[in-house]
């Protein structure tokens, strides 16, 4: 978390200082870091609990391994196919309506340009000014474009988000997070319980790092997460038993 900073600098003019107060801002957005850090916490999660689930149900140790790497598998394609279609429907639904206000700019430029005019009337600036911004801002019909794609829409058509980045990112992040309860398995544990530790600390360090794009502190947000990931697998755990119990 870049929390807000701000810092004054005095310098002389002539007899009189003058102060200049910079500052900072969190990425409200959580740009890269939301994404990958919930998409490892949702591997994370998911593949504990169906993994405790399994193994509440007292099957060989290879059977919840098989599980682990098949809840991973199934999960992170799942992850990156209903990400890409997401992020796809999305895109292709801004470029149509892109499409639609270049059509419109190209044959009414004037209603276009009032429109705009309006728009920052609206907020606040005088007509008159308000109507010389639109008119010098619209001189250049990609700008123009853009401007209307900003205040209408709210998009920048030079930055819409690739399905293929969006999917990729999905399931790299939760074969990660899916990764870490197989683990000790793979390293020759033969019980739950150092995949459950594991599990819990990872998930500690993901809700940790969630504080980088929240106003929380790291340590609330590692053992909030901490806590429902502990009860998702423990629920999941007794579930597995009685169901092992009952087919049994």
């Amino acid at each position: 978390m870049s929390a807000a900073v701000e810092r004054e600098r005095s310098e002389p003019v002539g007899k009189a200082p003058y102060h200049v107060s910079h500052h900072t801002h969190r990425d409200v957005s959580g740009g890269w870091l939301r994404p990958a850090v919930f998409g490892a916490m949702d591997g994370l999660v998911s593949n504990l609990a169906l993994m405790t689930g399994v193994a509440g149900g007292n099957v060989a140790p290879s059977t919840i391994v098989i599980t682990g790497l098949a809840g991973l598998t199934a999960g992170a394609f799942s992850m990156a196919a209903g990400e890409y279609t997401s992020v796809a429907s999305q895109r292709e639904l801004v470029e149509a309506e892109l499409d639609i206000e270049r059509r419109e700019l190209a044959r009414h430029p004037k209603d276009e340009l009032r429109e705009l005019a309006e728009l920052y009337v609206a907020r606040g600036v005088e007509p008159e000014l308000a109507h010389e911004v639109a008119r010098q801002m619209s001189r250049d019909p990609e700008q123009a474009l853009e401007i209307h794609a900003r205040e209408e829409l709210g998009v920048d058509p030079a930055d819409l988000p690739s399905p293929l980045v969006a999917a990729g990112s999905s399931f790299l992040s939760f074969g990660i997070g899916a990764l870490l309860p197989v683990l000790p398995y793979l390293l020759g544990a033969t019980v739950v319980w150092p995949a459950v530790i594991v599990a819990l600390i990872g998930l500690f360090v993901c809700g940790a790092a969630v504080a980088r794009v929240t106003a929380r502190n790291w340590w609330f947000s590692g053992l909030r997460q901490l806590v429902l990931g502990g009860a998702a697998a423990g629920v999941t755990f007794v579930l597995g038993a009685l169901f092992g119990t009952a087919v049994g």
